[in-house]
Formats: C-alpha cells, structure tokens, sequence
C-alpha cells in the first residue's frame, strides 16, 4: 500500500496504490508488522538451482534491550514472483479505465518490498511511483502535444510557403528568441492559485507543449520544402 508521496497523509485504508507492484503489505494491519524493513533483492537462483525472479522472506523479532525490530532474511524459502496478476483492489488507470491487474506481485502473504518501507511500514517503491505519476506524465503529455503542434505548423509552412510560410517563421523566430527558462517560470507564476491541482497540471503541460515546437516545425518545413524542390 503506498498513498502520496509523504507519510504524513496517508490516504484512507484500503485504497489501492499503483498498476504497478502489489508489495504485501497493502492494509495498515499488515503495514504494522514492516516498519523500517529493509530491501528486498530479487534473485534468480536459489542453491544452485534456476528458480526464476523471486526474493526472500524476513524474520523479524523485536530486540527487548533496545526495543529495535531487526530483521532477518530466511534463505530456505524462495518466495516467487508473479507478474500481470490480478490484486484484491481495484483502480482507475489514469483515472479513466478501470482495472486490478498489477505488473508484478509477491507470492500468496508475501511481501517485495524492492527500497524498503517507511516508519509506517508502507512500501517505499510504489509510494515514489504514486507521487512520481504527474511530474512523468507532464512530460510525456507535454512532448505529444508540442509534437503535434510543431508537425503541423511545420507541414503548413513547407507545404503552402508563401505567406503563410512568412508568418510561421517569424512565429518561431520570436518564440526561439525568448529565454526558456524565465519564461516558464513567469507562465507557472501566472497561473491562478485557485486552480485546482488538475487545472495546474494541465496549465504547466501546455505551457511546454507551446514552447517546445517551434525547433520541430523548422526542421519539418526545411524536409517538406527539399522533398518539394526534388519534384
């Protein structure tokens, strides 16, 4: 179970983390018994023997004289993965399609815990990839869109030249001409801080897809414009 990408807001029990790994320990009644474990190497063989990716378990005991949970790895039982299994909890892929299939999952009340878990005993790994999901996909959507933008800006500029060819260029040259990095910074600052979090996602994701296509649209008009001369 991971929630956000802090310890200090948990999200509420039961709520599923990621499509990506199911660690074990997806209730705080099972988070309880793996605070502050360590990692988890994955193996893939075990006594000499190919048994296939697959991690050990832990033996934990509680030190009485300083009151520290120490583990220990148990060597005799392999405890092999799955992948694209299906989990007891279900999500929304982007919030948008449903489903309950995860990459990859321990074994039947086992435990992978890839970084190991937080004072709160939840799984590190998927708590980095919860809060990691926007800062990706703001990337992502923002090169699709500057793609798009660039492809046809470009196009229209190397195919019709002319005016239009004009006014595309000087467009670029004016956008190139600007420093990014104080623009980015001056468009972020503009947003309304009233806006939601999604809003502002959205808002930052634009800003970069307008930014980024004017290099694109320059190469894709020289390349329509030497393809036209060849005919």
């Amino acid at each position: 179970r991971a929630t956000s990408a802090s310890e200090t807001a948990p999200a509420p029990a039961g709520s599923n983390t990621t499509s990506l790994a199911r660690t074990g320990a997806d209730t705080d009644d099972n988070a309880a018994d793996f605070i502050r474990a360590p990692r988890q190497e994955v193996h893939l063989f075990h006594e000499g023997s190919f048994v296939g990716p697959f991690v050990y378990p832990y033996t934990m005991r509680l030190n009485m004289e300083n009151l520290k949970r120490e583990y220990e790895v148990d060597r005799t039982r392999p405890q092999k993965l799955r992948f694209f299994c299906h989990g007891d909890d279900r999500y929304e892929f982007w919030g948008l399609i449903p489903g309950n299939r995860r990459l990859v999952c321990p074994p039947k009340d086992g435990t992978m815990f890839l970084l190991g878990t937080g004072r709160l005993g939840r799984d590190m790994l998927s708590r980095i990839l919860y809060g990691a999901r926007i800062s990706l996909t703001i990337g992502l959507v923002g090169v699709a869109l500057s793609f798009m933008l660039g492809l046809f800006f470009g196009g229209m500029a190397g195919y019709f030249g002319g005016r239009i060819d004009y006014w595309v260029q000087r467009v670029t040259e004016v956008l190139r001409s600007i420093p990014e990095l104080p623009l980015w910074l001056a468009l972020s600052a503009a947003l309304p801080v009233t806006w939601s979090p999604l809003l502002v996602y959205f808002g930052i994701t634009l800003i970069l897809a307008l930014l980024d296509w004017p290099s694109l649209a320059r190469a894709v008009r020289s390349k329509l414009l030497s393809l036209r001369e060849e005919d």
